[in-house]
């Protein structure tokens, strides 16, 4: 599959149809459907580098804190070769932020949860608390947060039934695969996966600065064409 993208980062923090879109010979581009999917973890576990491989299909050189939300724009065909293919936009939604912030933050931050069709989790492989603050950020996006700010939520607080009826695909990705030392990988990998799992989604785990992570054909490719059909 080819990779298509475009990038849009409005100062609103709302996202607009990027301005190459609207240009003469972009008429397709334009009036292409969109889908809005949430991009969530702690702030350093690479976010905006994931964002950039995804849509851009490069290396981020020099990430930077997000504050707000940043939007970036991926085209992506639904059901590629068969008679229902479709091209969709894609806007990934990086948001920034902690997961322990104060209410009024994460009454700021809720906007950004509107109409969302699908939310990928991301965690620092190297950094197990971004793991477990995955399952606040999920109860916080699917409004579901009923832990007083600042308390740590584990898998052990976290109840599956709560989301028995959730119909918002999801997606775990951990990043820093690299810097998983050899001799630590399988533990680290064998507890993502119980992370995933709890969750219900597929996981891709991946460096964000080897784009072959994401080479078409990969599994992780597959994985992730996987989730964003769903995401449609």
């Amino acid at each position: 599959m080819k990779l298509k993208a475009l990038s849009s980062i409005p100062s609103s923090g709302w996202p607009t149809i990027p301005e190459q879109a609207l240009t003469p010979g972009c008429g397709k581009m334009a009036s292409l459907d969109r889908v809005k999917v949430l991009v969530l973890g702690d702030s350093g576990v690479g976010k905006s580098s994931l964002v950039h491989l995804l849509c851009q299909n490069q290396v981020l050189g020099n990430p930077s804190w997000t504050v707000g939300c940043s939007v970036d724009v991926r085209v992506h065909d639904y059901k590629e070769g068969t008679p229902e293919e479709k091209t969709y936009y894609i806007e990934l939604w990086d948001v920034g932020g902690s997961v322990g912030s104060a209410s009024s933050v994460k009454s700021t931050r809720a906007v950004f949860y509107n109409s969302v069709n699908g939310i990928i989790l991301v965690h620092d492989l190297t950094n197990k608390k971004s793991s477990q603050n995955l399952y606040r950020w999920s109860l916080e996006a699917l409004n579901r947060d009923l832990v007083p700010t600042g308390v740590l939520v584990t898998n052990g607080d976290y109840d599956r039934e709560q989301f028995a009826d959730n119909q918002i695909p999801l997606l775990v990705i951990g990043t820093k695969l690299d810097q998983i030392h050899e001799t630590k990988r399988h533990e680290v990998l064998t507890r993502t996966a119980f992370l995933a799992e709890d969750f219900n989604a597929e996981e891709i785990n991946l460096d964000c600065t080897n784009p072959r992570y994401l080479a078409a054909g990969s599994s992780n490719a597959v994985k992730l064409s996987r989730f964003f059909d769903k995401v449609m």
